[in-house]
């Protein structure tokens, strides 16, 4: 059984450093607005430091670099940790009259949510497995029960794990085939650096501690005996796959796979479907290469399916004696080809590529190919007989998301499927091909109620400067005027070929129901229109994510949904790059800013390959140390090399002080560059997490509290009469 909790995240003049530090606080606004900071102490204001440094004959000034602790990954430089604790004492003290507000949110979000909630049952082997809820825990139970009947049992209680941990991760729960052991990844720092444990589920005793710095899923050997798994380096790279056999000393582990090629490459572990094969994936974001090991014979040298080609992926799966293989090698929205594993690299297309089906993933079932794509910039399903007749399952809605869900089994009698729109709560399906029948399996439970009827979603188009057809998904609640006044929250990601889904959100509700439309601007860097419309948004062309996401706002002001200045915004990693970059370039549209652990320092971490990501970045963002063009552009639009004086909307910014993605120093000294050269008394926070990573804090109802932070953020600062 597999869990996986994490995704995917990642000018003009600077400013020149002064002599003397800067300590001098903002004078005081005699304005009343609620964006200002009038009642306030002082903001803290971290000093500047003279520090340079120049790359192709170019200087750059960069005063706040002391903010980057010399010791990181530990932080423990007393300067640093004073300025971000000040900043946190900032935060406290400007949120504290809005605590009713941020109660009230809370409590409403909560009230959303099934205390008791639990997971629709999978089979897996012999076992049904589920996880569930106990009113007001934080954390998840694992239970399972035999297909057969009997007596449930808990395999991991994630609530007895957690308690009294600042922070908690769950990161894989792996069963192995015979249902005696579980491999369990945990993390309790938010540093991503995953203890792997050995679990006897019979005894219900950790039996062996295998790695402290795994990452990912572990493998489960046919035989129930062994794990394949993976490990991060001191740079926080996932560089080598090991294979653990149970009973021995970790210190037999042997090293399947190590990545000595190219550093930017990381390492991860999978299986076919059909568990003939455990996959060993090394690639980065545009280019990879797979080997085979196989499950019942872990000992055996690894089989390489295709060496790798700059800028061509592929995938693979198993099924009825055949390798099946999805890639870009001849058409930008991908094909499926089938191959011998014989003869693995020969490969013969079965389903071509197409300029209108983005082919997005395949799972190889023993009756049908299973294949996920996108249509016109909507989710499909289609499923493929081996006799190639096809079918695409259908649904209602004009607008929506689905996606397969978990499906360990190969000779499913249905397939789950996950399934919602911005007006159709969570909804778990099973399909029965059999029947071509839909089951519905759950539906999300909204204890304290939700009328779908009350709410109206749509999907438009607006165009760009450059003049494509951008999609933008926008819900209200019925009664929303567009009368060109009204208020709007706008999202969006756009990197890495993420394709941010029109799905539901009961948090959402807080903000409609308070009279906002909410929107999600489906921008370039994402493959929401196909992988040429994630390539369109990145490299050289990233400035093409940052002009959609103002033509997406000028579009719906155009059509009377709202006004400049009546826009909140919010991206979070490299949708926080874009929130920095729009501050920077078009302020006046937006009335309240949220970014969330921002990736806005791009330069300087694009030039430090010692960072964790950073050579695996390149391909995204671009090179600047071998290469000028590059070091010009990302120059040109990093945010915070781009600070410039001039007014900025109210702004919150977050980071985590363990976080490995998005190095906690960004935000800081995003803030500190913000804080010395806006021209206005608009009120800015940062809050840093001093216990956890990338993803904030953990535990449903801490994680929770946060949104409500963020959202009594965004009311305050957009108009009082909306605060309540």
């Amino acid at each position: 059984m597999r869990i996986l909790t994490m995704c995917l995240l990642m000018i003009a003049a600077p400013l020149a450093a002064q002599d003397q530090p800067q300590r001098e606080s903002m004078t005081p606004s005699t304005s009343s607005g609620s964006g200002r900071t009038a009642d306030l102490p002082a903001p803290p204001r971290a000093e500047q430091r003279p520090h340079s440094f120049e790359h192709h004959g170019i200087r750059v000034d960069d005063p706040w670099h002391w903010l980057k602790d010399p010791s990181y990954p530990n932080v423990d430089d007393e300067d640093v940790l004073a300025y971000l604790r000040a900043e946190n004492a900032y935060f406290e003290a400007a949120m504290a009259p809005h605590q009713p507000l941020i109660d009230t949110l809370f409590h409403e979000m909560r009230g959303r949510i099934q205390e008791d909630d639990s997971s629709v049952p999978v089979r897996e082997g012999n076992w049904l497995y589920w996880w569930a809820f106990q009113p007001g825990a934080q954390y998840r139970t694992w239970y399972r029960r035999p297909v057969a009947g009997g007596e449930s049992q808990v395999i991991f209680d994630e609530p007895a794990e957690a308690a009294e941990k600042q922070y908690f991760q769950l990161g894989a729960l792996e069963v192995s085939p015979d249902g005696r052991f579980a491999a369990i990844m945990v993390d309790d720092d938010g540093s991503e650096r995953y203890q792997l444990r050995i679990r006897d589920l019979e005894s219900g005793r950790d039996v062996e501690t295998v790695t402290d710095v795994g990452i990912g899923a572990p493998v489960w050997t046919a035989d129930s005996r062994g794990v394949l798994f993976t490990e991060v380096n001191e740079n926080w790279r996932s560089y080598r796959a090991r294979f653990h056999r149970l009973g021995e000393p970790v210190e037999n582990d042997r090293t399947v796979y190590e990545e000595t090629e190219n550093v930017a490459f990381t390492v991860s572990v999978g299986h076919s479907q059909d568990r003939r094969y455990i996959l060993i994936n090394s690639g980065e974001n545009v280019s990879n290469e797979i080997r085979l090991v196989p499950a019942d014979d872990p000992d055996a040298e690894p089989l390489l399916v295709a060496r790798r080609r700059p800028n061509i992926q592929y995938s693979v799966d198993a099924s009825h004696g055949r390798l099946w293989i999805l890639t870009n090698d001849n058409h930008v929205n991908f094909r499926l080809a089938e191959a011998s594993p014989e003869a693995p690299g020969e490969w013969r297309e079965v389903i071509a590529g197409s300029d209108s089906v983005y082919l997005r993933g395949i799972a190889a079932f023993r009756d049908h190919l299973v294949v996920t794509e996108r249509v016109d910039g909507l989710d499909q399903i289609r499923l493929r007989g081996y006799d190639g007749s096809e079918r695409r399952i259908p649904f209602q809605e004009a607008s929506y998301t689905v996606s397969l869900g978990s499906n360990p089994e190969y000779a499913p009698d249905a397939y789950r499927l996950n399934y919602a729109s911005m007006v159709t709560p969570p909804t778990v399906y099973d399909y029965h091909p059999a029947e071509d029948r839909l089951e519905t399996r759950k539906v999300q439970q909204i204890p304290s109620g939700y009328d779908p009827a009350r709410y109206v979603t749509e999907r438009i188009t607006v165009p760009t400067r450059d003049g494509r057809q951008l999609p933008v998904s926008i819900v209200y609640r019925k009664g929303f005027e567009r009368n060109g006044q009204g208020r709007l929250f706008l999202y969006a990601y756009g990197a890495y070929g993420f394709a941010f889904p029109p799905g539901f959100s009961t948090n959402r509700l807080s903000l409609l129901d308070r009279g906002y439309a909410f929107a999600i601007a489906h921008i370039r860097g994402g493959d929401d229109l196909g992988y040429q419309w994630y390539l369109d948004g990145k490299l050289d062309r990233r400035t093409n994510t940052f002009s959609d996401f103002v033509d997406a706002a000028r579009g719906l002001i155009e059509r009377n949904y709202t006004r400049a200045g009546n826009i909140a915004i919010q991206g979070g990693s490299a949708g926080g790059e874009l929130m920095g970059a729009v501050v920077n370039s078009d302020p006046d549209l937006w009335g309240a800013v949220v970014a969330d652990v921002p990736f806005v320092d791009v330069l300087n971490t694009m030039l430090d390959e010692s960072l964790p990501l950073t050579p695996g970045e390149w391909n995204e963002w671009g090179n600047p140390i071998t290469d000028r063009a590059a070091f010009e552009y990302i120059r040109s639009y990093s945010p915070y090399d781009n600070v410039r004086p001039q007014a900025y909307p109210p702004m919150l910014i977050t980071g985590g002080l363990n976080d490995p993605r998005v190095t906690y120093w960004e935000p800081a000294k995003w803030a500190a560059r913000l804080r010395a050269t806006k021209t206005d008394d608009n009120l800015l926070l940062l809050k840093t997490n001093m216990g956890a990573g990338h993803g904030g804090q953990s535990g449903r109802w801490t994680r929770l509290r946060e949104v409500a932070e963020a959202y009594a953020f965004i009311l305050t600062q957009m108009g009082a009469e909306e605060a309540r």
